[in-house]
């Protein structure tokens, strides 16, 4: 089944549905020789180029891992910066396969949480107004800020690109000119928080990004760090975008590959604990032979399971371990013409030895 080439390429890991909706209109992607549309439908098969540069787009997908960096004042977050600018993806661990996908961007001055994840149809979700992630923000503003202006900013304040508004403003303190605001709204337009307060002629002197939907900057975690999140955080962040479990399997079955194994868990083993592994298909039983073999029935193959052996058994010449619960053969009774001088007796501990034979002058040995 064939997806579209943006959607396909964002989750191999090169790059956010919008990133790449743009190389397409620039004519930098081509499919089987030919400029790539935004409508272009691909399922794997084909041979897709990026600058000329082959795409290769492994069978089995890559594990997704997300990456909560605790972003400075004075990095910029793009691969490269004309200027010369420090960068947010020279401090990232190296990737075999893929690359790192930023859910959006933090401007020059603001610090604080930045999510960087390797899967681009994840990244878009996060990023996609419709998704309505909530970002908070610790604001630090210069004097005192009146209710009534509180109260505009929860309203919405007309800006250059539309209305625009605060879900939640909370004070959290502050010293002397200083006052700390906690703000939340639920999209990301271009320093969006800055000019809501400047909207109302208030000056922000400090801008820290603290929370991205469930995602929670860790105290403690300093500036040009960051923290990989576990499968429980990762969970959590699907589940805020609607990204389901099932989500995988589907899109793995629509590109014509195969389900992942779950991220750190192996196959069941009976060497581990697990249980015996399961077989492929179902180890045939003896009464369900099939046409042209002897067939027994269920009731006489456990009637043997159960029942002891017995010299000249045709089942087999060699004695079996018996089954729990079973009733063994009587003992033979004792034969005293089988005997054997010095050989204990069933059920005595020793014996005597018995006498020995006189000596055959016939049969002694010459003293050659």
């Amino acid at each position: 089944m064939a997806e579209r080439l943006q959607k396909f390429l964002a989750r191999a890991g090169l790059g956010s549905r919008r990133r790449i909706e743009d190389w397409v209109r620039q004519g930098r992607i081509t499919v089987n020789g030919t400029p790539a549309q935004l409508g272009t439908q691909v399922n794997g098969a084909e041979k897709i180029e990026i600058d000329g540069k082959p795409v290769l787009v492994r069978a089995f997908r890559q594990r997704r891992r997300v990456l909560a960096y605790y972003k400075p004042v004075g990095e910029v977050t793009t691969r490269r910066d004309p200027e010369g600018r420090p960068t947010v993806f020279e401090r990232l661990p190296p990737l075999r396969d893929g690359r790192w996908i930023a859910v959006g961007r933090l401007d020059l001055n603001t610090q604080g949480l930045l999510l960087l994840t390797t899967d681009g149809e994840l990244a878009n979700r996060l990023m996609h107004p419709s998704s309505e992630i909530e970002r908070e923000y610790a604001v630090r503003v210069l004097g005192e800020v009146a209710p009534a202006t509180v109260r505009r900013l929860k309203e919405g304040v007309p800006l250059d690109d539309g209305l625009a508004r605060f879900d939640e403003i909370r004070e959290a303190g502050g010293e002397g000119a200083n006052h700390w605001y906690h703000v939340v709204l639920r999209e990301g337009r271009n320093r969006e928080v800055r000019r809501l307060w400047e909207s109302q002629g208030v000056t922000i002197s400090r801008l820290i990004r603290v929370r991205y939907g469930p995602v929670t900057l860790r105290r403690g975690l300093h500036p040009g760090r960051w923290d990989e999140l576990d499968e429980t955080q990762v969970g959590a962040l699907l589940a805020a975008v609607g990204y389901r479990p099932d989500d995988d399997a589907a899109e793995a079955l629509a590109s014509g590959r195969r389900r992942p194994f779950k991220i750190g868990g192996a196959k069941p083993s009976a060497f581990h604990g697990g249980g015996p592994v399961a077989h492929s298909r179902p180890v045939p039983k003896p009464w369900e032979a099939k046409s042209g073999q002897r067939r027994e029935s269920r009731d006489d193959v456990e009637t043997q399971a159960h029942r002891p052996y017995r010299p000249g058994d045709s089942r087999s010449e060699k004695p079996r371990r018996a089954e729990p619960g079973a009733t063994l053969p009587p003992r033979q009774p004792f034969n005293p013409w089988n005997a054997q001088p010095g050989r204990p007796r069933d059920g005595e501990r020793g014996a005597t030895p018995g006498p020995r034979r006189p000596l055959n002058p016939g049969r002694a040995r010459s003293g050659r």
